[in-house]
């Protein structure tokens, strides 16, 4: 006699396997998708040219060297998000182009006077900064951060504009062309001459470069001459800097507390423990960050914009945080995986045995960027659902922990691993509680927009 569980057991596997067929062509065929995977193409063509020059350039210019760049772009990529005041980040929420464009302009203005008021405290401070920071070698070059912070925000003001405008392929095409110029320039000219200069020099130059180019290509490929800016229903700069005035507030201050808390491992150690143990940890977050800037950030980008039309028309976008993050969750398992695995093996056969204690520091950052990484989508919404302040809080929580597992790990273990590993650790807890927090958060958003 048949057992009635296997009498049904084919049909069901039979109807789930279709549904999961059909699941997954909407899925491939979907714009989101190709539009993710757009970015994705243009940030990895980037990302596998900077990979492929890393051993080279690593063995060209050595851990102090490569220590005191470390030290120079963590300095930038503090002071780098207040540049604007995190005004470029509204570019995408407006419904007219008009008023989008009105903040660009605005962008354009606050970053060019708070650049200009940076070089001026550097041009009176900028000694007595670096040897606070320890760092008396790149002294000279500090002058440069402020050019170097313009440039972030032109690149950041322009492309969200292009994300607006949905035009993917500039930002895609854009990526590679800076990313291959940069590498080769710093390898070519770091061969006849090894020293910080090279690599601090060719930087500020390739954020000028990455600027004009996707300028040119938003100028082209979006008609921007053809918008007026000035018709009467568009509103004026002053308003829309009050309108906006949640991001210089709330999320201008939230990203320098958490670029200081990603850079300031590098100063903390270059300070702690020099240059050469700085250098280590640099290039392990250089390689470790690839996973986060190359699909990561793809996901962000596009995820921006649908999730704020799927706030505009009442979609559950609850579900679709859930679901990026899972799916980005997925992803990641494997390549920072094989790095906690076989970090310090993999480091010494692509860099170089001088450079396999960087593996060791890429294992337990191996963990703070898997959940970096599955992190975008929920970062992502916070504008989206006015929770601009609360991430605030959570960066100055986020922060304070990370510094005090730095600290713990010095003055009790007097370890630069451990000082790392806690760092890590602490990193990833305050992650989680970020996912959580903005999941129900956005739950809760969701019943008060249908209610109210």
């Amino acid at each position: 006699m048949k057992n009635e569980g296997e009498g049904i057991s084919i049909p069901l596997v039979g109807s789930a396997i279709c549904r999961t067929r059909a699941a997954l062509q909407r899925i491939l065929h979907s714009s989101f998708v190709r539009n993710v995977a757009l970015v994705a193409l243009g940030t990895a063509g980037a990302q596998a040219i900077t990979m492929a020059f890393s051993p080279l350039i690593a063995r060209i210019f050595g851990p102090e060297v490569f220590g005191q760049f470390g030290i120079f772009t963590a300095i930038v990529a503090v002071v780098a998000p207040v540049a604007a005041l995190a005004y470029p980040i509204a570019i995408v929420l407006p419904r007219d182009d008009g008023d989008a464009l009105q903040l660009v302009h605005l962008s354009f203005i606050v970053a060019f006077v708070i650049s200009l008021l940076i070089a001026i405290l550097i041009i009176y401070g900028g000694d007595g900064l670096a040897a606070m920071l320890g760092a008396k070698t790149i002294a000279k070059y500090l002058i440069l951060v402020p050019a170097s912070m313009f440039f972030a925000a032109w690149v950041q003001i322009t492309h969200q504009w292009l994300i607006r405008k949905k035009e993917f392929t500039v930002i895609s095409h854009t990526a590679i062309v800076s990313s291959l110029i940069i590498n080769v320039a710093k390898s070519g000219f770091g061969w006849i001459y090894p020293v910080n200069t090279i690599l601090i020099a060719i930087t500020v130059i390739g954020g000028s470069l990455h600027a004009a180019l996707l300028f040119f290509g938003a100028r082209k490929r979006c008609h921007i001459k053809r918008l007026s800016i000035y018709k009467k229903n568009n509103v004026s700069l002053k308003e829309l800097a009050y309108l906006h005035r949640d991001f210089p507030l709330y999320r201008a201050p939230q990203n320098v507390i958490n670029a200081l808390s990603q850079s300031l491992p590098i100063i903390i150690l270059a300070t702690l423990f020099g240059p050469t143990i700085a250098g280590f940890y640099a290039l392990a977050q250089m390689v470790m960050g690839m996973p986060s800037n190359l699909i990561g950030k793809a996901v962000s980008d596009v995820f921006y914009p649908r999730i704020t039309h799927a706030a505009d028309v009442g979609e559950n976008i609850q579900h679709h945080i859930i679901k990026v993050t899972v799916t980005l969750l997925g992803i990641g398992l494997v390549p920072f995986g094989l790095v906690i695995f076989f970090g310090p093996e993999i480091f010494s056969i692509v860099f170089g045995a001088d450079w396999a204690a960087a593996g060791e520091y890429a294992r337990w950052l191996a963990f703070f960027f898997l959940f970096n990484f599955i992190n975008k989508p929920a970062v992502a919404v916070v504008p989206v659902i006015g929770a601009q302040r609360g991430l605030l809080l959570y960066e100055l929580f986020s922060a304070g922990l990370k510094v005090f597992g730095l600290y713990v790990g010095f003055y009790f273990f007097g370890s630069a691993i451990m000082a790392v590993a806690l760092f890590s650790i602490f990193g990833v807890l305050s992650y989680v509680v970020m996912i959580l927090w903005i999941i129900f958060e956005s739950e809760r958003w969701s019943v008060h927009a249908k209610t109210g």
